[in-house]
């Protein structure tokens, strides 16, 4: 085989190297981007309305398909599109469901009178303000509407949930928040 068939021959082997290459990138890439479309989706904690719970500036990762197959639970850590401005994204405890009567008093969620308990996992004891300027559940019983959805923040002296802009609507709803990955020291599963 003379030189100019080997440089050929080389050059061929580069150029096949490169499309597999830039094709594996291709790959990576819309991999990534079906996975954050329909599956994961990462999210930063912008204030202390969770706290103690989750922290200003943890990130987190949801579960985007869950609430497409099955249906939200009670104290469970959801992300949604704030029903005011659908382009920000909040995060809150699911304490109501379609239909249900619920009430802020004492500190305590009541739904349909029967006062709440908390899960055990839940080990900061959560006091909810039922604060005068609260529209929905503060002063009285709120009936939630059929597909929709009623959160309160863990730190609710420091949160404005839906004790002051009221429901989530069901198609607001995003995901449910799985696990702290940054920072590492706080990197776990969100209960």
């Amino acid at each position: 085989m003379s030189n100019q068939q080997n440089r050929k021959t080389r050059k061929d082997i580069t150029k096949r190297n490169r499309k597999k290459e830039i094709m594996s990138w291709v790959w990576a890439i819309a991999a990534v981007l079906i996975l954050r479309q329909f599956f994961v989706q990462a999210f930063v904690i912008p204030s202390e309305s969770m706290k103690p719970t989750l922290k200003i500036h943890d990130r987190l990762l949801a579960n985007k398909i869950v609430y497409k197959i099955s249906q939200p639970h009670r104290w469970e850590i959801i992300i949604f599109k704030y029903p005011e401005d659908p382009k920000k994204y909040f995060v809150k405890r699911l304490v109501g469901l379609p239909g249900e009567n619920i009430e802020i008093k004492n500190g305590c969620v009541y739904i349909n009178g029967i006062r709440m308990q908390y899960p055990d996992y839940i080990t900061t004891p959560l006091y909810y303000y039922n604060d005068e300027d609260g529209s929905f559940g503060v002063n009285g019983e709120t009936k939630i509407p059929q597909n929709a959805f009623y959160a309160l923040g863990d730190n609710s002296i420091n949160s404005k949930d839906s004790r002051y802009w009221g429901f989530i609507p069901a198609r607001n709803l995003v995901g449910k928040a799985l696990f702290i990955y940054w920072p590492p020291w706080r990197m776990g599963i969100i209960r």
